[in-house]
């Protein structure tokens, strides 16, 4: 392999021409035939059997040239890029040049290359930096869902009220016959919740335990095509009722949920803590916030491949926290009419704020010559260790000694940053605008679409907000899906 030439072009490109020289190419023959004999046939020899001389003599000696230039083009492009030292960030287009003979070929690949970077203003930034509150209608809400996780059901012998558990079997009836998902058996069914079809939990109050009775309904209109605008009867029969027994707000349930023997002792942990959440929020909003400008101080050509590796990454993080709603991908993408192209297009623009970003880091990074020590990254480890949970050997099996350096590095580089910026109150913006909300999010790390809502005929329940076993016949009535759209 000879590198011929070595020439930037535009958008932080190197056109790289490269010459396969007879004895590579010779090499390359060699695969090739290995590869491709046992596909030919020749007169007189098994398959496979034929030698290549034969084969060439036959068919002509340019029978292997296509296959042996893709066998030999990867490794004289990779010796090319390894030679002058090119920090290569997308896969390279390639053209041939002239014709391809036994003495070898010649091949330009322009490839995109990592950018310059030219540092803009990245100390002395200021961004507003809201102040954080904890009133005692935060703490009483952190409270109250505290008591509805402990709140008990128990058995009533009365008639079922608003609030109510009831505990049913039903079957429904379209024109006399059973329709499909119309059947469940032992349903616990909170009255009041608007869980199933609008109107059937209106009429299971006031039923008590061991009592029968038909129920009308009529579908909406905006239902499954085949329940629209349909009246039924669902045949009920209850079970038993059930009523919430809410744990009285003492002494005796603050040792019940928490290591505290006092409910003033968890009231103040839980002001806490919503005060270091906030905290973190406010933090991170104000980080964010010059980090961004740091990113748009910096003066880069940036080559298409980085914008477009981000945002296949960020299209693939959506896709993880699709499934882990429980939704599958190609569902999700039929629910909302989107294709993968347009989701790429959408995740475009957020994807060059997050490079610009991270360039900006690296930057910053290599002006300050900010390192990080093995004992550093031993802390790290140990880190990321204990606040997932993990054995320390296991993080490390995961993440790479230097992986976890660059994270170091980035993490002081924006530490820089922030302590060398000058923090205004929101009001103090420009032009009066309102300052970021506390929570709220950087739109360049990834894309977020909100999953399509999607609704059991019946049941109403919107499996899009957590995943949700599927239900069967005997979970829920009629079994049939509308969207929220």
């Amino acid at each position: 392999m000879r590198v011929k030439s070595c020439e930037t072009a535009k958008k932080s490109q190197v056109v790289l021409t490269i010459e396969v020289e007879a004895a590579e190419f010779e090499a390359a023959l060699e695969k090739a035939y290995r590869k491709m004999r046992g596909k030919i046939r020749v007169p007189g020899f098994r398959p496979g059997k034929a030698p290549r001389k034969i084969v060439e003599g036959m068919y002509g000696v340019e029978v292997f040239f296509d296959e042996a230039i893709n066998i030999a083009f990867p490794d004289a492009y990779e010796a090319a890029v390894k030679e002058k030292e090119l920090q290569v960030v997308g896969y390279p287009s390639v053209e041939m040049e002239g014709e391809c003979t036994r003495e070898g070929f010649t091949f330009k690949a322009t490839a995109p290359v990592y950018p310059e970077v030219t540092l803009g203003e990245y100390k002395g930034l200021s961004a507003p930096k809201g102040e954080v509150e904890v009133t005692a209608e935060d703490v009483a809400q952190r409270l109250e869902a505290l008591t509805d996780r402990n709140t008990r059901l128990v058995s009533v012998d009365r008639e079922a009220k608003e609030g109510d558990t009831a505990v049913i079997d039903f079957d429904g009836y379209l024109d006399g016959e059973p329709f499909s998902g119309g059947k469940g058996e032992n349903h616990s069914l909170e009255l009041g919740s608007h869980s199933f079809v609008p109107g059937f939990e209106e009429q299971v109050v006031g039923m008590k335990a061991g009592e029968e009775k038909d129920i009308d309904i009529t579908f909406p209109e905006d239902y499954h095509a085949d329940l629209a605008g349909k009246a039924v009867v669902f045949k009920v029969k209850c079970h038993e009722v059930k009523e919430k027994e809410v744990p009285a707000l003492d002494d005796e349930f603050a040792k019940d949920v928490s290591e505290f023997d006092t409910l003033d002792a968890l009231k103040a942990d839980l002001e806490k803590k919503i005060r270091e959440e906030r905290e973190q929020q406010v933090n991170r909003a104000f980080e964010d916030a010059l980090m961004e400008q740091a990113a748009a101080n910096i003066t880069a050509e940036i080559p298409d491949a980085m914008v477009e590796g981000q945002a296949r990454q960020f299209v693939q993080n959506f896709k993880t926290q699709i499934a882990q709603q429980g939704i599958p991908y190609q569902q999700y993408m039929e629910m909302t009419g989107m294709s993968e192209e347009k989701l790429l297009e959408d995740a475009k623009e957020p994807a060059l704020r997050q490079v610009r970003m991270d360039l900006a880091v690296m930057a910053i990074i290599k002006a300050e010559n900010i390192e990080a020590s093995d004992e550093d990254v031993s802390a790290e480890y140990q880190r990321m260790a204990d606040q997932f949970g993990m054995d320390l050997e296991t993080v490390k099996k995961y993440l790479q000694e230097e992986q976890i350096r660059d994270q170091v590095k980035s993490r002081r580089a924006i530490d820089l940053v922030v302590e060398n910026a000058i923090a205004t109150k929101p009001e103090e913006t420009e032009e009066g605008g309102e300052a970021p909300a506390e929570n709220e999010e950087k739109p360049a790390r990834k894309p977020r679409k909100t999953a399509a809502k999607k609704t059991d005929a019946a049941s109403g329940e919107k499996p899009a907000r957590k995943p949700r076993k599927k239900k069967t016949e005997e979970e829920a009535p009629a079994e049939a899906e509308k969207s929220d759209e």
